[in-house]
């Protein structure tokens, strides 16, 4: 049953609008880390002005941040940041509702594996296509459809909603760092990740690892006299995969469905400098998945005693260890608290919005600015347009209709949890 505010305020979503804002927020090639990120928060900076909220657009001190002992890490260069947060101001004594989305996208990869540049934004039926349609500017556009529908019904809030829009979360998550350090804060928050139409309440984590294996450089001709960092790499590869089998032997049962919860991938190799000598180093980098609920220290030092341990059994790396370090990203896990209140209310909102089941409940595998909230004591979870699937993949697209159905979903959401007047 809708009350008269939540009807007015579900009619006045206009779907063309919608698409309209979609299609300029895809054209914005902001690739995290580049002028276009700080470019396209300046023009969401004025779209919510123009929806009457008070906004906050601030230039992030990066010497400061990165200073700071938990500073979540980066791995894409950039020479500045904007934070951005727009307020309604017509709240009163009600709680305080955080929509949460990231502006920034990652690289497009290889231009001919597009149909098309995959910054001009194409339509084909219901599909728009274009890098950051899925992940996550079709979030964005619900976020602004719903403020926009519940401004335009002229629907007067108890409570406050405040949009957190980020940068930066693809490589570690500097933006809801950073803003939650500036003191914006609420009493729950809905990030619009694209959820395929479930509501994801937790995710696993991720730390990017750095492996730098040596060797001993020789001619390639006497290559006895060396000792080749890439032979000394493999019995370390073997252990690493040995480190993620046991690692998920007994997954959360949010993360069940998944074939290998918290995976461990290399995925950069880099060995010598010359065809014709054997190699004295190798770097390889990756990616170590954390478990739910477990410290990133914890983590961290599960991999180190592995890798310490396969040095020792090594004739060679026994007196030449590996070195491990920790640069770029370093997300932690998170999840909403067991039996809080959002996931009913975000589920029953989706059903009313459309006509449909109340979503499943699921967990993630990769790691969000989820646990930069819950971190903060700020129960949250990330329901949105578009399925994870296709992000990050020349194949990125998303739904008008799920657009549609998250915009109508968040106004249900924003009016049953901050309430109104």
């Amino acid at each position: 049953m809708l009350t008269d505010e939540e009807a007015a305020a579900l009619a006045a979503v206009d779907e063309g609008a919608l698409g309209r804002s979609l299609l300029e927020l895809v054209a914005v090639p902001s690739v995290t880390g580049s002028g276009a990120e700080s470019e396209l928060q300046h023009r969401l900076a004025g779209r919510l002005e123009s929806l009457g909220m008070d906004v906050d657009l601030w230039s992030m001190d990066l010497s400061a941040l990165r200073a700071e002992p938990d500073f979540p890490g980066t791995e894409a260069p950039r020479e500045e940041a904007w934070g951005l947060v727009g307020t309604t101001p017509d709240g009163g004594d009600g709680p305080t509702l955080i929509l949460n989305g990231h502006v920034d996208v990652v690289p497009p990869g290889d231009p001919a594996a597009w149909d098309g540049d995959p910054f001009v934004p194409r339509v084909t039926g219901d599909l728009v296509h274009g890098r950051g349609a899925c992940d996550m500017k079709a979030g964005l556009a619900a976020h602004l459809a719903a403020l926009a529908a519940i401004r335009s019904a002229g629907i007067r809030l108890r409570g406050r909603v405040t949009a957190h829009f980020v940068v930066g979360e693809e490589d570690g998550g500097l933006g809801a760092y950073a803003t939650l350090r500036r003191g914006h804060r609420g009493d729950a928050c809905v990030i619009a990740e694209p959820t395929a139409s479930t509501l994801i309440t937790a995710n696993a984590g991720a730390l990017t690892f750095r492996l730098a294996v040596p060797g001993r450089a020789a001619h390639g001709s006497s290559r006895e006299r060396g000792v080749s960092a890439v032979d000394a790499y493999l019995p370390l590869h073997r252990a690493l995969a040995a480190l993620e089998t046991e690692r998920n032997r007994d997954p959360d049962p949010l993360l069940a469905e998944y074939p290998i919860p918290y995976g461990l991938s290399v995925g950069t190799v880099r060995a010598g400098d010359w065809a014709s000598s054997v190699p004295d180093l190798l770097v390889a980098e990756g990616r170590f998945g954390v478990r739910l609920g477990e410290e990133p220290a914890d983590a961290r030092a599960e991999f180190e005693r592995c890798v310490a341990q396969a040095c020792a059994a090594d004739p060679w790396l026994r007196d030449h260890p590996a070195v491990v370090s920790w640069p770029g990203g370093q997300f932690a896990s998170g999840r909403l608290p067991e039996g809080h209140v959002l996931a009913d209310v975000v589920g029953s909102a989706y059903a009313d919005a459309t006509g449909g089941p109340r979503p499943r409940r699921r967990g993630a595998t990769y790691g969000s600015d989820l646990r930069h909230y819950t971190g903060a004591g700020i129960p949250t979870l990330q329901y949105g347009p578009g399925d994870i699937a296709v992000a990050h993949s020349e194949r990125e697209h998303v739904s008008l209709r799920e657009v549609v159905e998250a915009a109508r979903t968040l106004v249900l959401t924003v009016l049953r949890t901050v309430g109104t007047k």
